[in-house]
């Protein structure tokens, strides 16, 4: 774990390379080179020396017991002092491996690198000692025991040496005088059939202890970006929870401070209403101008519209916000449509607009919010009379949907809304463009209110559209809303229906009215 830990260290320490910032070609694009090798190197050195640490009883026991097994060929002095020689060269090359863990030092490693590299070179240089003894000693058994310290001494140093070259060519020592000294050049071919052996299997420990090293530094600089890639992601989320907390702070505050204001604004707006109604009206005498009452009708009209506008805004505040409430009662749905549509019969007659309706006979009552669904209906009826053309006609249908709920559907025929602006129409504030080139359009608000006061009652707003074929709008109310007997769920869906998971319309049950 200290190993891996200090290399990290090292690596977040990385200037970036000559992909990552900086210009192509002159000297910043060799000094930038030469930062990302020299962190390599420091990453590689503290990999090195967490190993050597970690491996030092390990390294130890070996030399204690090839010492051991040169004293069964060879007088005690020549093992005793090879032996010892290589020991405290080990026992340097570890208590520096444990200060290079604790202390990395990124000016220092060109001289911890001499270092390492000139205590193994020692270490190496003993050890082949004990081997050449062995080999010129001609005792029996003496050559098969050496060329096995050698490659057990090359194989498991080359290990440990992987992230270090120097360190790698030097354990290599050992498998080379070995090889020197067993060639017979007197036997010919087959006198230098064993050499030849030791130093392949020297240059292969070799090679794959470099490999090892890159495969080293490789997963340590895939740590070290994982672990720069988990601290991005970690402060995008931080910025982010921050962000929606202020967003979601600044959603209560412009709530409450329309819940605060309805009053304010209120107030004046209907002082404003009933003085220019008595001005409008002259009911405290005729104006000596007439351009005054022309002014107090403008007045009142302005100040009805403002007031509207602030009706809907309240509402739409409430309800994203969650605090709109609901006073259900029992509500006939035709008979509240039928009053909305009597609303607006002027207003459509004046346009020359037909209003057809057809209403489901004996439907019970729904448990709902009067005024919410007298809201539903007026904004739809309005906005059907708004867009559908001169002398056009509006369809109402009220009726049982499909799933024994009550539906109420209101169609024009105007020019219908492009499928690419279907969301916007939804959204708050939203308009399209048959909205936009119309003088009467309002502030985009009806529909999203119509959604959201549908939605509350557990119902949902639906879009038929056919461009230049008109709109229709579907609203429909769950079955556990219904009061009395529930319609016929077995009734058959209509060719054009509403997504399969919402209730739809059943029609041919309906009678003209």
């Amino acid at each position: 774990m200290g190993t891996t830990a200090g290399a990290d260290r090292e690596l977040k320490q990385r200037d970036p390379g000559p992909t990552q910032g900086y210009p192509a070609g002159g000297a910043t694009q060799i000094a930038a080179t030469a930062a990302g090798s020299a962190s390599e190197r420091d990453a590689l050195l503290t990999l090195f020396a967490g190993a050597r640490a970690a491996a030092a009883p390990g390294v130890g026991a070996l030399l204690v017991t090839g010492g051991a097994a040169g004293l069964l060929a060879l007088p005690p002095f020549a093992p005793l002092a090879f032996t010892a020689c290589a020991l405290a060269a080990h026992s340097l090359s570890a208590a520096l491996a444990r200060h290079v863990s604790g202390t990395p030092a990124p000016a220092l490693r060109p001289r911890r690198e001499v270092a390492f590299a000139l205590l193994d070179l020692v270490a190496a240089l003993a050890w082949s000692g004990l081997v050449a003894a062995l080999l010129w000693s001609g005792a029996a058994g003496s050559t098969p025991l050496a060329l096995t310290l050698a490659l057990v001494y090359l194989a498991g140093m080359s290990v440990l040496s992987a992230p270090l070259p120097p360190a790698r060519l030097a354990a290599t020592l050992p498998a080379l005088v070995s090889a020197a000294l067993v060639a017979d050049p007197a036997r010919g071919p087959a006198g230098f059939a064993l050499p030849a052996l030791l130093v392949l299997a020297a240059l292969a420990l070799t090679t794959l202890a470099r490999h090892a090293g890159g495969f080293m530094l490789g997963a340590l600089t895939a740590r070290g970006e994982t672990a720069g890639l988990i601290e991005a992601l970690e402060q995008a989320k931080a910025r982010s929870d921050e962000a929606a907390s202020r967003a979601e702070a600044a959603s209560v505050a412009k709530s409450r401070f329309l819940a605060q204001m309805s009053h304010e604004l209120r107030t004046p707006l209907n002082a404003i209403l009933g003085f220019s109604e008595v001005m409008k009206s002259e009911l405290l005498g005729r104006h000596s101008n007439p351009t005054y009452r022309e002014y107090a009708g403008d007045i009142h009209a302005s100040g009805k519209h403002l007031l509207n506008l602030i009706d809907e805004i309240l509402d739409i505040s409430r309800i994203e916000s969650g605090r709109y409430e609901l006073n259900e009662e029992p509500v006939a749905l035709a008979d509240m449509v039928e009053d909305c549509r009597q609303l607006l019969k002027i207003r459509a007659r004046t346009r020359g607009i037909r209003i057809h309706e057809l209403y489901e006979p004996g439907l019970p009552a729904l448990r709902a919010d009067e005024r919410a669904l007298r809201r539903i209906c007026l904004n739809l009826l309005s906005n059907a009379v708004k867009f559908a053309p001169l002398r056009g006609e509006v369809w109402v249908k009220v009726g049982w949907t499909a799933s024994g709920g009550q539906y109420l559907s209101v169609r024009d025929s105007g020019p219908g809304i492009p499928s690419e602006q279907r969301d916007l129409v939804l959204a708050s504030f939203g308009r399209g463009d048959a909205g936009v080139r119309n003088a009467e359009e309002g502030a985009g608000l009806g529909l999203p209110i119509v959604k959201g006061l549908a939605e509350l009652h557990g119902g949902a707003l639906h879009l038929r559209n056919r461009p230049d074929h008109g709109t229709e709008f579907i609203v429909t109310f769950p079955a556990s809303r219904v009061l009395l007997a529930h319609g016929p769920a077995q009734a058959p869906a209509p060719a054009a229906a509403v997504p399969e998971d919402e209730a739809v319309p059943a029609p041919g049950r309906a009678a003209a009215r």
